[in-house]
């Protein structure tokens, strides 16, 4: 049976359907910093941030927050605390007619500053001839880094939403030289290594402050084959005469 439409028949194609989106501006809280600082009393983080949907897809958003790290050992001390700042865009991997501006599912680019003051107010160093004890003044600093982070958020009740990143940050100007180089940065991280990876959990206040309406294209469908078992070409019959010599 031929299932394909007859010359000259137009077929039927599905009509894009509309789906209302809501924009939203956003203030959420990183949870996990102070439950660290209750178990380990050398890192205090706290970091909030701000975003706001542009369209469907995209959000800007701008960061910050302030952290104080605390290092010993049996030979030196080392301190270090100040803000850090992130500002930059997030972009949702889901379809809009599946987020519905309750679902996020992405990956984001963000540009880091922090500025930062730290010191060694003690440190020991043995050799052959005994022991000397001394310490190193604060010094301030700024220090710039680039991250990529990936995640998801989701809608917990109305207009609160819970969600995690994960992240990797490069840093591109360190605000010191190789050989005085912190051992922390806030908002970066461990500053003796060339990458810096790290997962936060956030729980975020919505506000809805604008709907639109986006057009959603129908999936492709798939037109069924001809089926031409048991069917002969139109010419079959002049094929058979040539091959009788006809």
């Amino acid at each position: 049976m031929n299932c394909l439409p007859s010359w000259g028949q137009e077929t039927e194609q599905p009509e894009d359907s509309i789906v209302v989106v809501p924009l939203k501006i956003r203030a959420g809280a990183e949870i996990t910093g102070p439950v660290i600082y209750f178990i380990d009393k050398s890192l205090l983080s706290i970091e909030g941030y701000v975003s706001a949907d542009i369209n469907e897809k995209i959000s800007v958003m701008l960061g910050g927050g302030f952290a104080d790290y605390n290092y010993s050992q049996y030979n030196y001390e080392f301190k270090t605390r100040g803000p850090f700042f992130e500002a930059g865009a997030d972009y949702n991997l889901l379809r809009p007619e599946v987020a519905m501006g309750k679902y996020w599912a992405g990956a984001g680019i963000h540009y880091g500053l922090t500025r930062f003051t730290y010191e060694t107010p003690s440190f020991k160093h043995d050799n052959y001839w005994g022991s000397v004890s001394s310490s190193l003044s604060g010094h301030s600093n700024w220090g710039h880094y680039l991250e990529i982070s990936g995640g998801f958020r989701a809608d917990l009740i109305r207009n609160i939403s819970i969600g995690w990143l994960v992240s990797i940050r490069k840093m591109i100007y360190t605000g010191a030289d190789k050989d005085n180089r912190p051992i922390y940065y806030p908002g970066y991280g461990s500053g003796g290594r060339t990458l810096s990876y790290g997962i936060n959990y956030y729980i975020s206040w919505n506000i809805p402050y604008r709907e639109i309406k986006v057009k959603i294209k129908p999936e492709p469908v798939e037109e069924p084959e001809e089926d031409t078992e048991g069917e002969l070409p139109e010419d079959s019959s002049n094929l058979g005469r040539q091959r009788l010599g006809r």
